[in-house]
């Protein structure tokens, strides 16, 4: 019998060991997606307890407690006692085996605490001294301490247009960390038109460039000069949280033929939220397209990533969002039908040559299969006299998002990647959290990928070749990435010109 979460944890042959230890335990973490305070790390924060650090904002946590049926108070709660709280899941995690949360909690007690005592009632209160003892005394659980400890090459955190970015700046020009922390643009308050607040939003965005916007070309003077900013300072993807695209069969056939994206429709629409006119659904669905396809060509002028995040449905306890706002535990998965609008759009932005390297994921994974094959009509350079190379994996299908992203889950995706796409070119994990104690999460993604390759080498699926596999899992674990959002920004390796600095980890090997 094998002990409990030891050296080789998840690693069942002997290729998969050599792969992890060896290739990817060691790799930078770029960790693109997250949803970290920028004003939290521009402060170097530290925490006083175990409580607030693990349990603060971990809606992931929050929604076991409930199922253990843990009061909300010992959530939610701000005054109640941390301790409390810290009781009450150390009650909840043993009732979790097979949650990944039972994983993530014993990886996080022993990366950052060296505790490996499984967690529960028993051995709590000794678990908390010592967890404490090390927060308050050991300088790698500050922030930076913790980007340091875990070779935190970069962080892109989520930004509204709206924000002023002062954290980055003073991120940026303090200098007290050498990892990238960058801004990701997130104009989810943009696109939504519908919502209640929409105008006062408007008012705001404007606000933050010392521009009134009384009509769709105010607007989209005040986003690009939002973009500028996030450019300036380092932001490299956008972000986008979208239930389903909002693209209908007649915008598109007019999108792809005229030069504007549908503005006059688009325009009209805007108008009228902004004179308090309710906005009938068609209305609503043609300014999205319009905006969102205007962005998309913004983010390809500038070389970003544009990520798309589908199939979530936000707030499905409205008892509870008024008691407790939104990002509280209440988003479930969606079962919108993606192909038919999601390709019309890449489509529109592709026939104008303005298609961005381009994320895809979805919650649901019924839809991994139909993004899977999506992303391959897309794949490659644009046709043109010049012979400009394609973006390897320009398209990608995104990391096993949120509900999915356990063993089960992230197995799944590598799978179908393998199965439909280049898994050599897939930009890796992503946390997706508000919690500085998650980077081990990229460590489970690791061996769960080192177990999938060793597995297939061992039943001899695909060749023994260790280097040429060594290198595959070097990139999957961070070089692809680190070339995928603007690598030449954040080269590391060989300036341009170079032989050595454009080819992939696993053909280097050879």
């Amino acid at each position: 019998m094998k002990k409990f979460m030891d050296r080789d944890f998840l690693l069942t042959t002997k290729t998969a060991q050599e792969l992890y230890h060896e290739a990817a335990a060691d790799e930078p973490i770029f960790d693109y997606h997250c949803h970290l305070i920028p004003e939290e790390i521009a402060a170097n924060r530290r925490f006083s307890n175990l409580a607030e650090i693990w349990l603060g904002g971990d809606h992931y946590k929050w929604r076991a407690l409930r199922s253990n049926g843990v009061d909300e108070s010992l959530i939610t709660d701000a005054d109640a006692d941390p301790y409390d709280k810290f009781l009450a899941w150390a009650e909840t995690v043993p009732r979790l085996m097979g949650n990944p949360l039972y994983h993530w909690t014993h990886l996080e007690l022993q990366r950052y605490f060296d505790i490996s005592d499984p967690l529960n009632r028993e051995s709590a209160p000794a678990i908390w001294k010592a967890a404490n003892e090390k927060l308050e005394k050991d300088p790698a659980l500050s922030v930076y301490g913790i980007f340091k400890k875990f070779k935190v090459y970069g962080v892109g955190t989520t930004d509204d247009p709206a924000d002023t970015l002062q954290w980055h700046e003073k991120i940026q020009n303090a200098g007290k960390t050498e990892t990238r922390v960058l801004p990701s643009f997130r104009p989810d308050q943009v696109i939504a038109i519908e919502s209640p607040g929409f105008w006062e939003y408007i008012r705001r965005l404007g606000s933050a460039t010392g521009t009134t916007i009384n009509s769709l070309p105010d607007l989209l003077r005040v986003l690009r000069d939002r973009i500028e900013l996030f450019d300036r300072l380092g932001c490299c993807s956008s972000d986008h949280g979208l239930e389903y695209p909002p693209f209908d069969e007649l915008w598109a056939a007019g999108a792809a033929k005229a030069d504007d994206f549908g503005e006059r429709e688009a325009a009209e629409a805007f108008n009228l939220a902004l004179s308090g006119v309710p906005v009938e659904k068609p209305a609503q669905e043609s300014y999205k397209a319009f905006i969102l396809a205007f962005l998309g060509a913004e983010y390809y002028r500038h070389g970003w990533v544009m990520q798309l995040h589908f199939g979530a449905l936000r707030n499905t306890n409205s008892r509870m969002l008024a008691a407790l706002g939104p990002n509280t535990g209440f988003d479930v998965v969606h079962d919108h039908r993606l192909a038919e609008k999601l390709a019309r759009f890449l489509n529109v932005l592709d026939v104008r040559g303005k298609l961005p390297a381009t994320i895809l994921y979805s919650l649901n994974p019924k839809d991994y299969y139909v993004l899977g094959t999506l992303m391959g009509s897309f794949q490659g350079g644009a046709l043109s006299a010049s012979g400009a190379p394609g973006i390897p994996g320009k398209i990608q299908l995104g990391s096993a998002w949120w509900f999915n992203d356990h063993r089960d889950g992230i197995e799944e995706q590598l799978r179908i990647l393998g199965n439909l796409g280049l898994l050599a070119c897939f930009v890796g994990m992503l946390t997706d959290s508000r919690s500085f104690l998650s980077y081990p999460r990229h460590e489970y993604f690791r061996r769960i990928l080192c177990n999938l390759l060793g597995r297939w080498t061992e039943e001899g699926e695909i060749p023994h070749d260790l280097p040429f596999l060594k290198g595959m899992v070097r990139d999957i674990c961070f070089e692809n990435a680190r070339r995928y959002f603007k690598g030449r920004r954040y080269r590391r390796d060989p300036p341009p010109g170079s032989d050595a600095g454009s080819l992939p980890a696993h053909e280097r090997s050879q």
